[in-house]
């Protein structure tokens, strides 16, 4: 096979970002790995300053307030509070003929993420299953638009939840970007993406993976997930309790390896290598590998529900091209600019999507 790799140097940030298109669908490589100091967008609070300032070194009461706070379902949302986020956030579905307006002239490209935008959250994360409806109405958008899924979790384990092969897949928060199947209309010729910046880190996380299986084996409830190049640690199933003892034996384990640092999302323990990669960085790449890095004709929209999505939305802002849908039914800090409430209203919103489309070229 026949690798050509480009080096892309990011003014902003000093990352280079490696990008790598196959002429085949076999085989794989591994770029250069730009490796530089962790600092991660998500941590925005305070206490989740303080958890990603100190890296493995974070104080245990940090990480247990920390915990507590990506739980906040136990809090009734205060109606004032919430009416005024909505002003500041509107319903993408409300908005629809807006967000369509101001797309006029330019490429729509669609990123979302997988668990909570298009399967519900559930207490056992190897059954977030898509439903039907959700699968058809993503094929629909990903045959007229550029799509892709980007997801904290391992590219093979969200391929095999969604089995579309018109899609991009982003896994491990980006960290693994595979591009559709041949002959689909967004591809270039018979090139296929193809992007792992953290492929050195494999046997190290493999390593943390084991030692966390066998440290957290008396919790009940607990679970690590192997995502191939990040890992997650899930307590949705966890007793409050019981919360602290396993943080505590989480980072106890990643304390041995600087070279990984801890995040979170929603109920989870995030682990990744300290590489300046993230789901912000693989919008980045996708856009470039699509011909779009430059271009004013082109507009992203990124719809998801977590932390780890505020890296995308924030690489929007910045841009100041392109927008942010938070998922969520309850008010969050975000740079987000708008919002749906559940993966039932971001179903409503991708058929919409696909009902505009057909409808603006019939009138052409």
């Amino acid at each position: 096979m026949t690798n050509q790799n480009m080096v892309i140097s990011d003014a902003k940030s000093g990352l280079a970002m490696a990008i790598a298109v196959a002429l085949k669908e076999s085989g794989h490589f591994s770029p250069a790995m730009p490796v530089v100091s962790p600092n991660g967008y998500f941590s925005r609070k305070k206490l989740h300053k303080k958890l990603e300032a100190n890296g493995n070194g974070a104080r245990m009461n940090a990480l247990l307030d920390s915990m507590r706070a990506s739980s906040p379902t136990r809090r009734p949302t205060d109606t004032e509070d919430h009416t005024s986020w909505i002003l500041h956030h509107p319903s993408a579905l409300s908005m629809f003929e807006e967000i369509m307006r101001a797309s006029q002239g330019k490429q729509i490209v669609v990123f979302l993420d997988y668990d909570g935008t298009l399967s519900p959250i559930v207490q056992d994360p190897d059954r977030a299953f898509i439903t039907t409806e959700m699968r058809e109405a993503v094929r629909a958008v990903a045959n007229l638009f550029p799509t892709a899924i980007v997801s904290g979790r391992c590219r093979a384990k969200v391929y095999n939840f969604v089995r579309l092969s018109e899609l991009y897949y982003a896994g491990s928060h980006g960290m693994d970007i595979k591009g559709p199947a041949k002959g689909h209309t967004h591809r270039t010729g018979n090139q296929t993406v193809l992007c792992q910046p953290a492929r050195e880190f494999l046997p190290m996380i493999n390593e943390v993976y084991r030692a966390l299986m066998e440290k957290i084996k008396h919790i009940p409830g607990a679970k690590v997930e192997n995502n191939k190049f990040c890992l997650s640690v899930h307590y949705r199933c966890v007793e409050e309790k019981k919360w602290g003892e396993l943080g505590d034996q989480v980072k106890m384990v990643i304390k041995e390896y600087p070279q990984l640092r801890l995040t979170q999302g929603r109920k989870v323990l995030e682990i990744r290598p300290t590489i300046k990669w993230d789901k912000g960085n693989a919008l980045e790449f996708l856009l470039e590998a699509l011909g779009y890095a430059e271009s004013n004709d082109v507009l992203p929209i990124y719809i998801g529900d977590d932390r780890t999505d505020e890296d995308a939305f924030s690489v929007l802002r910045e841009r100041k091209q392109g927008l942010g849908i938070l998922v969520s039914k309850t008010p969050k800090d975000t740079n987000a600019s708008y919002s749906l409430q559940e993966p039932l209203e971001v179903m409503k919103f991708l058929q919409r999507l696909v009902e505009w489309k057909k409808l603006s070229v019939l009138r052409h």
